[in-house]
């Protein structure tokens, strides 16, 4: 059984910047892809940003040139840096990784951590 923990978030104000990370636990050999998800009330889930172990990635529109994310393949972790918030980024993040295991590749989610930003 893999798990996802995911840490940080938080309460900011509009303009200012907050960090989320997620390490992913359990019997693994290897995490293609990992991504940061959000979900704010009354909208679908929208993919955020997603990162390959080779260190590429694509992100949302609406969060270019202000969300950085990365990964740490030694510690199956990833990150997402946040800067510039605005209200509208409010949401509750949650982290995802295709993980290869010993059953084969599965989908994992994290807990979701909330992003709150005031205006």
């Amino acid at each position: 059984q893999v798990q996802l923990v995911e840490s940080g978030g938080g309460l900011v104000q509009a303009g200012g910047s907050l960090s989320v990370s997620c390490a992913a636990s359990g019997i693994i050999f290897s995490i293609p892809a990992m991504g940061w998800y959000r979900h704010a009330p009354g909208k679908q889930r929208q993919l955020v940003a997603r990162i390959l172990p080779d260190g590429s990635t694509n992100y949302a529109d609406s969060v270019k040139g202000r969300f950085t994310i990365s990964r740490a393949n030694a510690k199956n972790s990833v990150y997402l840096q946040m800067n510039s918030l605005k209200p509208e980024d409010t949401a509750v993040y949650y982290c995802n990784a295709g993980v290869i295991t010993d059953t084969g590749e599965h989908n994992y989610w994290g807990q979701g951590t909330q992003v709150t930003v005031s205006s």
